[in-house]
């Protein structure tokens, strides 16, 4: 099966390799990882394994992946001697030299761990323990007088912190968008607007049959199925006969400032971790502006993702107390994510070799930095199952990616793109300074924009002050006009 961009229509004939459920983050990277290798057993005179993506939006990253805090972690808080806490490490390492090649906006900032009570004072030394033990030795517990040269901008009554040095901001737009783009010039095909609605399993034993996943655009064969469904995750493991754990949907909201607040947060402020995760925090984002939040709300609705009353006012009260001064800036968005909440204080990865099956679940906030090493992972596990073998000698270099961080070139900056192109000095989006060039190029990619969510996503046009007010109707009409043609 050649690779291809599916939006409708009737799926692929024939029988992949593996079909991945679900185009987050952590799917997309297990697709581009898999369509990189070749197939095990005879017969198969080298060629690419055959892998489908399969994602029940319109988009790749537009679920979970769409709406979290953008850090690319270095594990110093996770749990030593847990699965989450290794890949979040391996994944840190990946990333980061990923996201130097295939261009993906990431800015070193830093963090600082911030204590206000003698409770969490006292805790620091602990957790600088256990940031040594899984593998980060530069944090350096220490005193209020540093914390406020550090984040001269926090509010009164800090009592001392732990520097995290290697803690960045990082695109995640990007980022899934890149290893989607990746997995499809691999040969790699990407479903969209595909649900997975059921499972059934055709032929025997010892690797001979295969799994029908019965979608809403009709059956998809495939000899292995990787469950990476994210908030989904524990319904399509159910689907393979499984009750290991039940996801719940825990909100996060957070606020936007506006890019005049960027001066207050050079780096990421962190709260000592709770029970319920790491807390509110400030951090600047790739795109210049600074970020108040996560709430940490349990749900039963899995779709919902609205902001709230008590939200914002639980995020005010926290940033008078945090930073004052950013409580005088404006607010220029506000949104909600879910996050794959589970009863285990651990990643859910189970490989089921009689049924073919391997489940990627409980992938929490950390996800996007583990997204490769969860990917590797997987590889080795189907490896050991006798699935694949060894990496292609012919893969392509990665995609060089549109770059959507402020704190690197955009088009709109460069005399010889302009020069080149004059449709990269046409702003269309006046706020976040977006040209012409880019939205066409993002319309005319690999991987389209399905809808304006889509376009801002790739482009950050109508991100800005007025949110689309000025250039909405100009940028609708563009996509408008590819879609009709």
């Amino acid at each position: 099966m050649s690779g291809g961009v599916s939006r409708s229509g009737p799926l692929p004939g024939g029988t992949v390799d593996v079909a991945v459920v679900g185009g987050g983050v952590v799917g997309a990277a297990v697709a581009r990882e898999l369509a990189g290798r070749e197939p095990a057993g005879r017969g198969t005179d080298g060629r690419p394994l055959s892998v489908a993506l399969v994602e029940a939006r319109p988009d790749v990253g537009d679920g979970t992946s769409k709406a979290n805090t953008a850090i690319l972690h270095t594990g110093f808080d996770a749990t030593p001697g847990t699965l989450e806490s290794r890949l979040v490490r391996r994944g840190y390492e990946l990333l980061g030299g990923y996201a130097e090649r295939a261009g993906i906006p990431v800015e070193r900032t830093g963090a600082l761990l911030v204590a206000w009570t003698g409770e969490e004072l006292a805790a620091l030394d602990g957790l600088a323990d256990k940031a040594v033990r899984n593998g980060c030795r530069e944090c350096e517990v220490v005193g209020a007088d540093e914390v406020y040269r550090q984040a001269p901008a926090l509010g009164p009554g800090a009592l001392g912190g732990l520097t995290v040095p290697g803690e960045s901001i990082i695109c995640p737009w990007t980022t899934t968008l890149a290893f989607a783009t990746e997995a499809l010039a691999r040969g790699a095909a990407v479903l969209l607007n595909t649900r997975v609605d059921g499972v059934r399993q055709d032929g025997g034993g010892d690797g001979d049959g295969e799994t029908v996943l019965l979608t809403n655009r009709g059956p998809l064969r495939a000899r292995w199925v990787v469950n990476a469904a994210g908030l989904g995750s524990d319904a399509v493991d159910r689907l393979f006969g499984h009750e290991r754990y039940t996801v719940t949907p825990r909100r996060g909201e957070l606020l936007v400032f506006d890019k005049m607040a960027r001066p207050l947060a050079n780096r990421i402020v962190l709260p000592v971790p709770g029970s319920r995760g790491k807390g509110v925090l400030i951090s600047p984002t790739i795109y210049g502006n600074v970020m108040l939040g996560p709430t940490a709300k349990d749900l039963r609705d899995r779709a919902d993702t609205s902001t709230s009353e008590e939200g914002f006012a639980f995020l005010v009260d926290k940033g008078l107390t945090l930073m004052p001064a950013l409580m005088r800036e404006e607010v220029t968005a506000s949104y909600a994510g879910l996050r794959a909440a589970t009863e285990h204080g651990d990643y859910q990865v189970h490989l089921d070799a009689a049924r073919r099956y391997l489940v990627l679940g409980g992938i929490r906030s950390t996800g996007l930095t583990a997204s490769m090493a969860l990917a590797e992972h997987a590889a080795g596990l189907l490896a050991e199952a006798g699935l694949l073998t060894s990496v292609r000698g012919d893969l392509p270099e990665p995609p060089r990616m549109p770059n959507i961080g402020e704190a690197f070139p955009r088009p709109y900056m460069c005399d010889d793109l302009i020069a080149g192109d004059p449709a990269y000095g046409t702003v269309v989006c006046f706020c976040e300074r977006v040209t012409a060039g880019e939205i066409r190029d993002a319309l005319a990619s690999p991987l389209p924009p399905a809808d304006l969510d889509g376009l801002r996503r790739r482009t950050r046009a109508m991100m800005g002050r007025c949110q689309g007010f000025f250039c909405g109707a100009e940028i609708a009409g563009r996509l408008a006009r590819v879609e009709g043609s």
